[in-house]
Parts: C-alpha cells; sequence; structure tokens
C-alpha cells in the first residue's frame, strides 16, 4: 500500500519499490543504519537519506491512512466493541486509547532525567487510539517518557479541540486516565470491583453486635 501510496518517478534516486522496504525495515527492526546498509547492499549514506526522505513523504499522507471515522461510520466502529466484548453495553464505544513508550537515545543531563519513564528506560510517548480492529484512528506523538499518561491527553489536540469521540460515544481507557464525559468522553474500569455478593458480607459484618459469631 505504502509502496502505491508514494509511487512516483525518481530521476537519480531509487525507486519507491525500494526506498519504502528498506525505511520499513529500519523503523520496524529497530536497526542501525550500517546494519540495513549491509542487509540492501547500499552505502550507509545512502539508508540515512532514503529514511529520512521516505519518512518525509509518509508524513504528507498520514491523514489519508490515521483519521477519525466519518459519522456515518461510527455505528460500525460500535458494533466492532460490542462483537468484541461480547456485550451490547459497548455499542456505544469509540475506540479504545492508551500510551506506549517509544525507547530513545536520551539527550545528556540534565535533559535526561526528564525521559526517563517508570520502567527506568528512555523512551518518547505515543499516545493512540484505536478501532476494535486494531486500526490506528489517532496519534499524538512526542511527550517524554516521564509524563503521565493523563497528562499527555490533556496536551493532545484531540482532548483541547474535543475533536473525538462525538457526542453519544467514549473511549476506553485503563486506570492511567481518568473517567470523563467532557471535553472528551472516556469510560475506565473500576479500581476495585465489588460484586453485590461481597458488599452484601461486608454488609453482615459490619453490622455484628461484638461478641457474636
Amino acid at each position: 500500500m505504502l509502496v502505491q501510496m508514494l509511487l512516483r518517478e525518481k530521476q537519480h534516486s531509487w525507486n519507491s519499490k525500494i526506498e519504502v522496504p528498506v525505511t520499513i525495515y529500519c523503523l520496524a527492526c529497530g536497526a542501525s543504519y550500517r546494519v540495513t546498509a549491509d542487509i540492501f547492499s547500499m552505502p550507509v549514506a545512502t539508508v540515512c537519506r532514503i529514511v529520512h526522505s521516505v519518512i518525509e513523504e509518509m508524513m504528507t499522507i498520514l491523514h489519508r491512512v490515521i483519521h477519525f471515522p466519518k459519522a456515518e461510520e461510527m455505528e460500525e466502529v460500535g458494533a466492532g466493541f460490542a462483537r468484541l466484548a461480547g456485550n451490547e453495553a459497548f455499542r456505544c464505544t469509540a475506540g479504545a486509547i492508551d500510551g506506549c513508550h517509544i525507547r530513545i537515545l536520551p539527550p545528556g543531563e540534565p535533559h535526561k532525567r526528564s525521559y526517563i519513564n517508570r520502567k527506568l528506560f528512555p523512551s518518547i510517548v505515543l499516545q493512540g487510539i484505536c478501532d476494535s480492529r486494531s486500526t490506528f484512528l489517532d496519534v499524538y506523538i512526542g511527550n517524554s517518557g516521564s509524563v503521565h499518561d493523563a497528562r499527555v491527553l490533556r496536551r493532545s489536540s484531540m482532548y483541547k479541540q474535543a475533536l473525538y469521540p462525538p457526542a453519544g460515544f467514549f473511549l476506553l481507557g485503563d486506570g492511567g486516565y481518568p473517567s470523563l464525559q467532557h471535553p472528551v468522553a472516556i469510560m475506565t474500569p473500576y479500581h476495585q470491583p465489588v460484586s453485590k455478593l461481597k458488599l452484601k458480607k461486608a454488609s453482615i459484618g459490619t453490622t455484628r453486635r461484638p461478641g457474636s459469631s
């Protein structure tokens, strides 16, 4: 798909059928330019130029690949989550939101410490929203690894401009996110789910008289 979307004529360079696989390999494997150059039998400088060039071109078509569903597609999105959960209560789900730590080589001190995340390695944070098929609907990238998911959310344009989800729908998030209605609706798990049976037992226990068995 990327080869077709980035297909263009070049007079003095490699074509997309070579440049795209080189870039995808480098990004997907986290390989150095030297390793990638050995795999594809290219000069290191050429691999460096190709990777930077293709990434810049990919950013120009990002909105064509990663975007929010249209209003008429929301019913299908919700139905996907209902099927996934096996419960009709999730038919109003517009997406699942979470953060991911992308490992980096950090800058020197004193800035290095701000990139150390709770797992104790340096990273930047990617916030993503996906549908029930794991298709990305939105991404927000760039905060240092020490920034909490809730703060990353508040800094994103999706949150600031209330871009998604539409009225009547909500996002599913883990315990790292706040449960919200505005400016975006987010549903999070109960921190300590309690069944009716446990509540009844707890109630009985608190009403017993001292010394009773």
